[in-house]
This record gives structure tokens, C-alpha cells and sequence, in this order.
């Protein structure tokens, strides 16, 4: 049941949660809105009719229009967004000290308003929230790179990681997690139809949030080739469901470097079709 219910105290029979539904399932000729017969099955979630309603007379899936941001709310103007992605930068040198957790709690709760494919919402964030259980995973991925290699596991298209784990294991230089407090991966089930763009996109979404906070980034393949490939078993110990698709890592913490300057675009690759 998707719990579609209008107060009809409220509605004005505006039509626009007909117009607007994406898989035309609200029937808009009735006295009041109401979805068709048999159709419900077909709505994806969208909750679009609860957004476009003016009055808020519309509830869906037993939510509250009243608990919604009005879209008056403040957003960011388009220069001070243009801004912040011009001066991002991929960060490789953090500090020690540990995001709040409720700083955290709430990047990745705005991060579920992610887009996704046909709506799914199907995207796992598993987050490492704490430096403790980030030396715990740390010391996992160099031992299973050690491993791997001593017992002729590792893939040669794999071999420089090797490198890495011995720079850590003689030097302590940390070339995998870069010293980060915390680290976020996200993965989706192989059984949807955009696994990997979905994950890349709420990932892209953490990023933005994240630097809006004052907080850095950096994308992090290798680590999905040692949790993909290195050692499957790490994926189970951390709880990625065994058929997710990892789409990559996301390392995240306060930075300890700082950029005077954005860098300059080597320009826009374009093609304007014409038909």
C-alpha cells in the first residue's frame, strides 16, 4: 500500500499531482485526486505529488507534508556553488582529528536525497566514523595485500600494491588511506538497473556536502581492487552485502593542507549536437 491520502479540506483540485506523476497513476477527473484502480503497483516512489501539492493537501507513503523543506527555503546562489566545485581540490594530507559524528550522521542523511535510478534508493553507505575501526580496516587491507603476494594470490595487474603495503609495513608511510580519520564506501545491489551510477552520484553528492562543511575528499580505486580482488572477505567482515556492486571509496576528514587558489580548467570538451 503507498498510503496515497488527500485532505480534502486542503485541496483546491488543482490537477497538478495528475500532471505531474511521473507513471500516471493519479486520476485527476475525480471530485478529488485518487490513483486508479489496479495502479498502485506502478508507483515508483517518487513522491512527486507531495512536492508539486501548493496547500500540502496530498500524503504519500505516510509521510507529512509538513515535515518538507518549502522551496522557498534559502539554497545557494549559483556563484557561491560555482565556487565551492572550482576550489575543491582531491585531498592527500589530513589531520588526525575526527569529524563529529553528528556532523557526519547528517552529510550522509542529506545524502540519501541522492537521484537514483527508477527511484530505487537502493545505495548502501557503509561509513568508518571513528579512527579506531579505521586502523582496524587499515591494518586488514596491508595484511591481505602481504598475503596475497606470499601466496601468489595477488593479480599482476595488481602487483605495485604490494609497494604500498611495504612502504606501510618498513616505513608507516600510509599510501592507501593517506592517515584519513574516516572513509565511506557505497555500493548497490547488482539486481537494479544503474548499481554503479547511483553510488557514484550520492558519492558525488557526500563530496560537495562534506566540502560545503569545510571538510575533503579524496576518491580511492585502490582500495576497491584490494576489498573487490585483493580479499573478498573484507567486504563480509565490513558488511557489504555479497551482491553489491562497489562502485568506489570515498576517503573524507578535516584537511591539513590549504589551497590559496583554485586551479584553472584546461577547458570544456564540447559537443553541441544539431540535428
Amino acid at each position: 500500500m503507498i498510503n496515497f491520502i488527500v485532505d480534502k479540506d486542503k485541496c483546491t483540485k488543482c490537477g497538478l499531482c495528475s500532471l505531474d506523476c511521473p507513471v500516471l497513476i493519479i486520476n485527476g477527473k475525480t471530485e478529488f485526486p485518487e490513483i486508479k484502480e489496479g495502479k498502485e503497483d506502478m508507483c515508483i516512489k517518487c513522491q512527486h505529488c507531495l512536492a508539486i501539492c501548493p496547500t500540502g493537501a496530498i500524503s504519500i507513503l505516510g509521510k507529512n507534508p509538513e515535515d518538507s523543506i518549502p522551496s522557498k527555503s534559502k539554497t545557494p546562489e549559483f556563484e557561491e556553488m560555482s565556487n565551492m566545485i572550482k576550489l575543491r581540490r582531491s585531498i592527500r594530507k589530513f589531520k588526525q582529528e575526527e569529524v563529529d559524528k553528528t556532523v557526519i550522521q547528517e552529510l550522509l542523511e542529506t545524502t540519501a536525497y541522492a537521484p537514483t535510478g527508477h527511484n530505487k534508493n537502493a545505495v548502501l553507505l557503509s561509513v568508518v566514523d571513528n579512527k579506531e575501526d579505521l586502523n582496524k580496516l587499515r591494518n586488514l587491507a596491508y595484511d591481505s595485500i602481504k598475503t596475497a603476494l606470499e601466496e601468489g594470490n595477488l593479480p599482476s595487474s595488481l602487483h605495485f600494491l604490494s609497494d604500498f603495503q611495504r612502504l606501510w609495513e618498513t616505513k608507516k608511510i600510509d599510501v592507501l588511506f593517506r592517515d584519513v580519520p574516516h572513509l565511506l564506501i557505497a555500493s548497490a545491489p547488482n539486481t537494479i538497473t544503474t548499481p554503479d551510477a547511483d553510488s557514484y552520484i550520492a558519492l558525488s553528492y557526500f563530496e560537495l556536502l562534506a566540502n560545503s562543511y569545510g571538510l575533503s575528499t579524496l576518491w580511492n580505486g585502490f582500495l576497491k581492487w584490494v576489498f573487490n580482488d585483493v580479499n573478498p572477505d573484507i567486504r563480509k567482515q565490513i558488511g557489504i552485502p555479497e551482491n553489491h556492486i562497489i562502485a568506489t571509496v570515498l576517503l573524507f576528514g578535516k584537511p591539513a593542507v590549504k589551497y590559496a587558489r583554485s586551479i584553472q580548467s584546461e577547458g570544456l570538451n564540447l559537443n553541441r549536437i544539431k540535428l
